[in-house]
């Protein structure tokens, strides 16, 4: 039976970074997978979701084309949807390799196959014909998730589907149903919306994305609203089923959805997708044999060392439940194996980046205004329009907003929240500053090239400072 120092069971961002670091270290890693290396990210989730998003925004004409993406129209210049979906997997692919790539450059063996604990420090590898096992000192479980599917509701791939199905569809619905207004279902929401899909969003809570600043929401909102998108907020619900396409309706399929709301109104669609949470992927991995267990939802409970309740295996990524991003995931994989391996790290648990590409995309890094309220923290935020920038005008968004929430006392910077082209990546500039206790001077006092987007953070600590000047 071969030993490691550490076997990981899952390859997506924290199962990667768990492995690699543990080999930088000079330790003998494994990773085990039962689908193509990356997991999820790569092959369902982060990496498809993304590529199609720059497929559309070219496809729409809002992106410039990017050699490799531009073949998703047929000879009569109409998109469809296995052509956008095609056009990504040259992405996937290279993603795949470069996952590869690196497990051989450290040295890190990978096995294919399902990986479940046959005791404490013994896994099992699950193949077709056969079944190995090796030994490992520490385990890192970075199984990842799927997505949960409602009682009751029958789940076709075709007409009731969940995110995964999405990416295999044959044809771009006409009209769609998609309940849960979360991440994943904001995010395709306004894709397809972008299309042209006729998209009807439910969400039982009174907003999208409820931890993200309401005033950036609520900018969101206004903005699918705009785009013909329907909005049911404050609804649930209670059941889903196909039914017969009514006489002279235009149905892209054989059967529509119908789906019944606790208010007892009825909706209807061309289809139907279910974003509703999501379930660890902790069913096969035989928890019980390491003296583990999950909870309902398949996620197992770690402490800040990403520690499980048996000190030598770790569990990182989605499957510990929120943020279940994969930049957050990538980093609680490498501090689990630097804290099994006695090796020094920091982690700056405030400054982590949030990133949803919705179309527009959202970024934020720090505190809300929510959360400051009920710390009763005094503050007060700086905005700047994209609209008031001459890059926002030469891009032509007259949409985008970042704003500053500022420590009233102190004037240090606490928050940072952006809607608008480049959100996800104009962010990493007040969360460097912040990661330094930057205060809103600083941005006042900064230099940016004009015209740029960064000029927003001036713009926005210029407007902050003269509301503290007038308290």
């Amino acid at each position: 039976m071969r030993h490691y120092d550490l076997c990981v069971i899952g390859s997506g961002p924290a199962g990667q970074k768990a492995a690699i670091q543990a080999a930088k270290l000079g330790k003998k890693a494994c990773i085990i997978e039962n689908r193509d290396l990356g997991g999820v990210a790569i092959n369902t989730g982060t990496i498809p979701s993304k590529a199609l998003r720059e497929a559309i925004l070219q496809a729409v004409g809002v992106a410039t084309p990017t050699p490799g993406l531009g073949d998703f129209r047929t000879a009569g210049g109409q998109i469809t949807l296995p052509r956008l979906i095609q056009s990504c997997q040259q992405v996937i692919r290279a993603e795949v390799e470069i996952v590869r790539r690196h497990f051989e450059r450290n040295g890190i063996d990978s096995f294919q196959g399902v990986g479940r604990f046959a005791g404490p420090h013994t896994i099992e590898i699950a193949k077709d014909h056969s079944i190995e096992q090796v030994e490992a000192d520490f385990v890192v479980v970075a199984t990842g998730t799927r997505p949960t599917q409602a009682r009751g509701v029958e789940f076709d791939k075709s007409d009731i589907i969940t995110s995964d199905d999405l990416l295999k569809l044959e044809v771009l619905p006409h009209s769609m149903i998609i309940v849960g207004g979360g991440v994943i279902g904001t995010e395709y929401a306004s894709m397809l919306g972008a299309l042209g899909v006729k998209i009807t969003l439910i969400e039982g809570r009174s907003r999208l994305l409820e931890f993200v600043d309401p005033e950036i929401t609520e900018a969101l909102q206004y903005h699918l609203r705009q785009a013909g998108m329907t909005l049911r907020l404050g609804e649930k619900v209670v059941s889903i089923k196909k039914i017969p396409p009514p006489p002279g309706a235009r149905a892209t399929n054989e059967a529509m959805v119908e789906a019944t709301l606790e208010s007892g109104k009825t909706l209807r669609a061309d289809s139907l997708m279910y974003c509703v949470g999501r379930q660890g992927c902790t069913d096969n991995l035989q928890l019980e044999k390491a003296g583990l267990k999950a909870d309902d939802r398949g996620r197992i409970k770690v402490n800040e060392h990403y520690q499980t309740d048996v000190p030598h295996i770790y569990a990182a990524g989605d499957v510990i439940g929120f943020p279940a991003l994969a930049s957050t995931s990538m980093e609680q994989g490498r501090v689990a194996a630097c804290h099994m391996f006695g090796e020094r790290y920091e982690q700056v648990q405030e400054l982590l980046p949030y990133g949803i590409y919705a179309i527009p995309e959202i970024s934020m890094v720090g505190w809300t205004e929510d959360r400051l309220t009920k710390e009763e923290i005094p503050y007060e935020s700086g905005i700047a329009q994209y609209r008031e920038i001459a890059r926002g005008q030469l891009l032509g968004d007259e949409i985008g907003m970042l704003k500053l929430l500022i420590h009233q006392e102190s004037h240090v910077i606490l928050g940072v929240h952006i809607i608008g082209t480049g959100a996800t990546e104009l962010v990493h500039i007040g969360q460097a500053a912040m990661a330094f206790n930057a205060t809103v001077e600083y941005f006042v006092n900064a230099v940016f090239n004009y015209p740029t987007l960064a000029e927003c953070y001036k713009v926005a600590a210029l407007n902050g400072l003269n509301k503290l000047k007038s308290v």
